[in-house]
């Protein structure tokens, strides 16, 4: 189980066979962060604040029985399309590493396979799953926009 539970943290932190989070986020120009090119329906600070929005969503899920989740879709993504200020998009960005720890702290305190009384047959390995899945996805959208706006350095 030891070996399982290491590969799940690694899968949930990135790298290996994708860019990382912190990579994807790392030394973008504040003023860029709204920007939406060529037509794309999100900007970057949209993205991620999604990111935030739902991997919190399930960290919360999985520790509270009680957890109310936001309305889907609208309480999931933000309608602004930039964050007010720097202290907005660090507070972000902070709160994504800090809910990962705690959810990872999760991983070693409880059954991975036992469903949620609380849910509908979901369990810690799912949510797991669908974090890293979640997070793989909207991350490499995070490079496209970047790599179109030509700020991306691999």
């Amino acid at each position: 189980m030891e070996v399982f539970i290491n590969e799940l943290e690694k899968l949930l932190k990135g790298g290996s066979a994708h860019v990382t989070f912190k990579d994807a986020t790392a030394d973008i120009p504040f003023e860029v962060l709204g920007e939406r090119p060529h037509g794309l329906p999100y900007s970057i600070w949209q993205l991620v604040e999604h990111i935030r929005i739902a991997q919190w969503d399930m960290q919360e899920f999985s520790r509270n029985d009680n957890h109310k989740s936001p309305k889907w879709p609208e309480e999931y993504w933000p309608k602004e399309m930039a964050p007010a200020d720097k202290e907005n998009w660090d507070a972000s960005l902070m709160q994504i590493t800090e809910d990962l720890k705690a959810f990872l702290t999760l991983l070693n305190t409880k059954n991975l396979y036992e469903p949620f009384a609380h849910g509908s047959g979901q369990s810690l390995l799912r949510e797991a799953l669908q974090i890293a899945d979640h997070t793989a996805y909207h991350v490499a959208e995070i490079v496209v926009i970047r790599r179109l706006l030509g700020i991306w350095k691999p």
